[in-house]
């Protein structure tokens, strides 16, 4: 791909740094600072509830096992008594065990405290599920807003870059960022930051309570954390290239596919199937490995931390056993320690699987950052200048401008349009012609000299001041998806049905349009469906005739249609000239013979200037393009010489 005037197109940037686009990410969702507050507390609410049940549980479970304990020994003696009994028969393991138990012999299970400590317990869940239920509810609209504000910005920033950024982008890729990037950044924030948030509070909450319970068996359970960090660290790293890899391959399978519909035709006519087929597989097989490679690393995270939390498991069971036996701990206190200790491992391995939603998400971030770091326009002036007149008098004096540093392309250029002049610009391929016309409506910044607006430099106005004045018709037509009415219509948006019909009259619409079922209420896809390509043209210079521009800008606008319809929008655009400056690229020289000064161009410079017959009498640059479009080529040729 090439920037108009044959500058080459520079790949966009990939941005590759985790940390600082997550760290850029949480000050994006911190921007709701009260939701998060509130979120933060109902997490640490829900999660200090839920790592109080278990303890609770415990609790039941020792009245329970005391009272058994209890109804087996005699009644009437104390529990010191019994204990000693128990140590005279040689029992002491189970004398130890009885010493550190709180129970009455011969007293069996209190049921009324149990059913106390079990409401309590229900009790605790459900406030524990309502604060976890209202976090991720305000969590929910913290990042669907954080999403929407990154769309709005994204959109508002895309208006703010120059025309050179989409000179140098892959359109497809450049749509697969702000839809399929954003669509998956906002998925993997809605599927991850909450789980994250409780997951990384309820490892904290956990391991306090198992240091409350046994230091010696919490050191048991904390080992598995090293490990299963040290793992998903590894496989974090070993897993993100391929995860940048999947969404730089999406955009660019994206532009090849956006590309080859919208040039199906010409694809078809070439017989070039088989080539965009295989350039397709190749993009898609690329997409399909790095994906594949990105799910399988990622996806060992889980099975590994649930490895090591079995492991754990066995390691606290029987060291916790052991405990009971002795008496140094009930066994409530285990069974709490054990239930805790599932748990810690659980938030582990939600954590070590939602990194690879996160490597997804945070990857697709990066690239959206990319556009919103990407540079932008030159800032409007502080104090901007506004014509005094709205004549469309044009002056270019010594303009110099090139797209890259080392390849001039427009240098010293000077110009003046005067209002009401048809000023034509012709010349080979490259020579320039678009270029100038962009410099015009400051699509591009001129390096040096200055383009004057009716006196006024045009850096001096505002953009939208300069654009307003202005009316572009391209070789490309461009409509949208809407009725005919509505696509002429955006010239002017306060203009009426009486003036809108006006001006497709003038541009020749009117007479196609009044044949159709529908007439101006017909609608148009996004392609233009149902009107032929001459038709849309035409409808693109309604659109510019219903915008009564001071300065008119048609660029080989009338390629796509008739000699006789060309004819005709020629008369139209001699009465719409009046007291306006037009500028008219052609490549078709006969449509610029009544023009009041032709300017022919060469590799960026004006080599000729003036009206058709006195650029014929000259026999120069001018002559030869001509004669080389009506003459044949053996007759030029004996002319020159």
């Amino acid at each position: 791909m090439t920037r108009p005037g044959g500058a080459p197109a520079m790949p966009l940037e990939k941005a590759t740094i985790f940390l600082p686009s997550l760290r850029r990410l949480l000050r994006l969702l911190f921007g709701y600072r009260l939701h998060m507050t509130v979120t933060l507390a109902s997490v640490v609410g829900s999660v200090i509830l839920l790592a109080i049940a278990p303890r609770l549980l415990g609790h039941a479970t020792d009245l329970i096992f005391d009272g058994v304990i209890g109804s087996t020994l005699p009644a009437g003696i104390s529990k010191a008594e019994a204990v000693d009994g128990l140590r005279e028969r040689g029992q002491d393991t189970f004398a130890d065990m009885v010493a550190s138990m709180d129970l009455t012999p011969g007293v069996g299970v209190d049921f009324g405290a149990v059913g106390e400590v079990l409401i309590l317990t229900l009790v605790v869940y459900l406030a524990s599920a309502a604060l976890g239920w209202l976090g991720a509810y305000l969590l929910n609209i913290v990042v669907v807003g954080t999403i929407e504000s990154l769309r709005a910005e994204v959109e508002e920033k895309i208006h703010r870059l120059p025309l050179s950024y989409y000179d140098a982008a892959a359109r497809g890729d450049l749509l697969s960022r702000v839809t399929n990037d954003l669509d998956n950044l906002s998925q993997s924030l809605q599927q991850t930051i909450s789980q994250f948030v409780n997951s990384v509070l309820t490892v904290i909450a956990l391991l306090v309570m198992m240091l409350w319970i046994s230091p010696l068996l919490a050191l048991i359970a904390v080992v598995t954390v090293p490990l299963a960090f040290g793992a998903t660290t590894l496989i974090a790293r070993r897993s993100k290239p391929h995860f940048m890899a999947q969404w730089s391959s999406t955009g660019a399978l994206n532009a090849q596919v956006e590309e080859a519909f919208t040039g199906h035709e010409l694809v078809t006519a070439f017989g070039r199937q088989a080539e965009v087929e295989a350039a397709f597989d190749a993009r898609n097989e690329k997409l399909y490995e790095s994906s594949w490679r990105a799910q399988f690393i990622s996806g060992i995270v889980m099975p590994v931390i649930m490895f090591l939390g079995n492991l754990n498991y066995v390691a606290v069971a029987v060291v916790g056993g052991l405990k009971v036996a002795s008496g140094s701990l009930s066994l409530g206190e285990v069974q709490a320690f054990i239930q805790y200790s599932r748990q810690f491992t659980q938030p582990l391995t939600q954590i070590g699987s939602m990194i690879n939603l996160m490597q997804s998400g945070v990857a697709s971030a990066e690239r959206i950052f990319t556009i919103l770091d990407a540079g932008e326009e030159s800032a409007d002036p502080a104090r901007p200048r506004t014509p005094d007149s709205d004549r469309g008098h044009i002056e270019f004096d010594d303009v110099s401008f090139r797209y890259r540093e080392d390849k001039p392309l427009i240098e010293d250029l000077s110009l003046v349009a005067r209002p009401g002049h048809m000023v034509a610009i012709v010349g080979p391929t490259g020579a320039g012609k678009t270029t100038l016309v962009n410099l015009i409506m400051r699509f591009y910044d001129v390096d040096s000299g200055t383009i004057r607006v009716d006196g006024v430099p045009s850096r001096a106005m505002t953009r939208d001041d300069l654009r307003e004045r202005t009316g572009m018709v391209l070789q490309d037509s461009w409509l949208f998806g809407g009725t005919i009415f509505d696509n002429i219509a955006y010239g002017d948006p306060t203009a009426s049905r009486d003036e809108v019909i006006e001006a497709a009259r003038l541009s020749h619409v009117d007479h196609f349009v009044r044949i159709l079922p529908d007439g101006y209420d017909t609608v148009l896809d996004e392609e233009g469906g149902g009107v032929s390509a001459g038709e849309r043209q035409l409808i693109t210079i309604a659109r510019a005739f219903l915008a009564r521009p001071t300065i008119l800008i048609l660029d080989e606008a009338t390629s796509s249609v008739d000699t006789r319809t060309e004819l005709l929008i020629q008369k139209a655009m001699a009465a719409l000239r009046t007291d306006r400056t037009s500028f008219v690229i052609a490549h078709r020289l006969s449509t610029v013979r009544d023009a009041d000064v032709i300017v022919v161009m060469e590799d960026g410079r004006i080599v000729e200037q003036g009206d058709h017959d006195e650029l014929l009498a000259a026999r120069g640059a001018y002559f030869r393009l001509y004669n080389s479009q009506f003459v044949g080529p053996a007759e030029v040729d004996a002319d020159v010489t």
